[in-house]
């Protein structure tokens, strides 16, 4: 088919939704829609507002084919969640991962979950295994599980209310669910134990269309019936791929949103450590991805919660003074999980400035942490928000050794799931490249802050 040359890119972040027109020809973004993605607290437990994304995602689609035409629709969305459904309704809402319900069921769940060797996904708090989640529903809601027919992970949910298509995709399975055996490629015991496997549609490829856009949607939206939709990619993989089999040797993908995702295509996995929030992805052709990770964007909004970009007199003065932060802010996550989380100056007492030289460097010192588990490329390259933040690009390149880029695109995610169809290039800008942080006291600084980290 010809690829489309406008592609709706619906994007479903923890933190925030958008809907985002990328051309496909340029891979520019053309224009875009956000809101911000909230949890309802009501009913069985915290979960979705999926009906508000959903009135969301149609105004955005009609309103953008309005203004500049849509030819396409691409999907992408965090992992960690996924939709049970009886047949053509929930059978019970999205639960919210951040819930700590699943954790009630941890010791039954323990004993039937997989070693590490086999899933390569680490055991997590809260909900961000997503097999603890569906335990813990299946064990604590045993009616309302009865009913389920089908297990669809998040971006093939939404695909499904735009096509009537279900569907599986291996980067939503394989993303420290504990559903997944990525050296196998195929689904882990446990999942065939509880009897799961007969609740998971087909696997489709995620640059795969799936079908045409329902004819009640295509009415409401002025899309044309025929507007082609993907099957969808877990957020973290689409920004892996418009750099798939454009770099030579092994690199870095540094994934940054809510969480901070270190991702090192080409590299190994025998580094990963289950205890230390590093695992494999697996990338959209179904080949483990060593990753670590850590909730590098919700640890900076704690931390610097007045940010601005700091002067070369701010970051003399936390590096010379010793000013600094120590794991872990979200307990549970990271390399350090278990980390006493402090600082070593009371922060109200430095300016926006001092405050935000201070946390862009502990970024970068949990960062490369997470790149000893990972793996670190012959290259960097970080992607959205934390891109802009020259600091902890820079430092990043100090403390590695490797060269560092920042995209140029608002968000390597969108650009990526707008990959998904066949043909379209994505192009973008150039990534930036970061200049090392040269600053007297740096390394000392550094390794104070090593020392102080693994006593903590």
């Amino acid at each position: 088919m010809t690829p489309p040359r406008s592609i709706a890119v619906i994007d479903i972040g923890k933190t925030n939704a958008k809907v985002v027109l990328i051309d496909g020809m340029t891979g520019n973004q053309v224009a875009a829609r956000t809101t911000p993605n909230t949890v309802l607290r009501d009913g069985l437990y915290p979960h979705a507002d999926t009906e508000r994304l959903w009135a969301f995602i149609l105004e955005s689609l009609g309103s953008l084919h309005k203004a500049h035409g849509i030819e396409g629709i691409s999907i992408t969305t965090h992992g960690a969640t996924a939709a049970l459904m009886a047949d053509d309704r929930l059978a019970m809402p999205v639960l919210d991962y951040e819930h700590n319900g699943p954790d009630e069921a941890a010791e039954a769940y323990g004993k039937v979950r997989p070693e590490f060797a086999e899933s390569l996904s680490p055991r997590l708090p809260v909900g961000l295994n997503l097999g603890a989640q569906i335990f813990w529903q299946q064990q604590q809601f045993s009616e309302q599980f009865a009913s389920v027919t089908d297990i669809l992970t998040y971006p093939q949910y939404w695909a499904w209310r735009l096509t009537g298509v279900k569907a599986s995709e291996v980067t939503s399975l394989g993303c420290h669910t504990d559903l997944w055996a990525p050296d196998a490629k195929t689904y882990s015991k446990m999942v065939v134990r509880q009897g799961w496997i007969r609740l998971f549609p087909e696997i489709w490829p995620a640059a795969s269309v799936l079908g045409a856009i329902l004819p009640g949607l295509a009415a409401i939206t002025g899309l044309r019936g025929d507007t082609p939709v993907t099957c969808g990619i877990h957020d973290s993989n689409a920004s892996l791929l418009p750099h798939l089999g454009a770099h030579e040797g092994a690199f870095t993908i540094i994934s940054t949103g809510t969480w901070a995702i270190c991702m090192t295509v080409g590299g190994q996995t025998t580094a990963l450590d289950s205890a230390r929030d590093s695992l494999a992805n697996v990338d959209a052709f179904g080949r483990p991805v060593p990753t670590a990770r850590f909730m590098g964007g919700r640890e900076f909004d704690l931390l610097a919660p007045n940010a601005v970009t700091p002067k070369d007199a701010d970051i003399a003065k936390v590096i010379g003074k010793d000013i600094q932060v120590l794991p872990t802010f979200v307990e549970g996550v990271g390399p350090f999980p278990d980390g006493k989380r402090r600082w070593t100056m009371e922060p109200e007492q430095l300016s926006p400035g001092e405050r935000t030289a201070a946390v862009s460097l502990y970024l970068a010192l949990v960062t490369q942490e997470c790149l000893n588990l990972a793996g670190t490329g012959a290259q960097i390259i970080i992607e959205g928000p934390l891109a802009r933040n020259a600091l902890y690009g820079q430092a990043l390149a100090t403390l590695t050794g490797v060269p560092v880029a920042a995209s140029g695109d608002a968000t390597g995610t969108t650009l990526g799931a707008s990959m998904l169809f066949e043909g379209v290039r994505g192009v973008g800008k150039e990534p930036v490249p970061m200049l090392p942080l040269a600053v007297d006291g740096f390394a000392a600084y550094c390794a104070r802050w090593n020392q102080r980290a693994r006593a903590s």
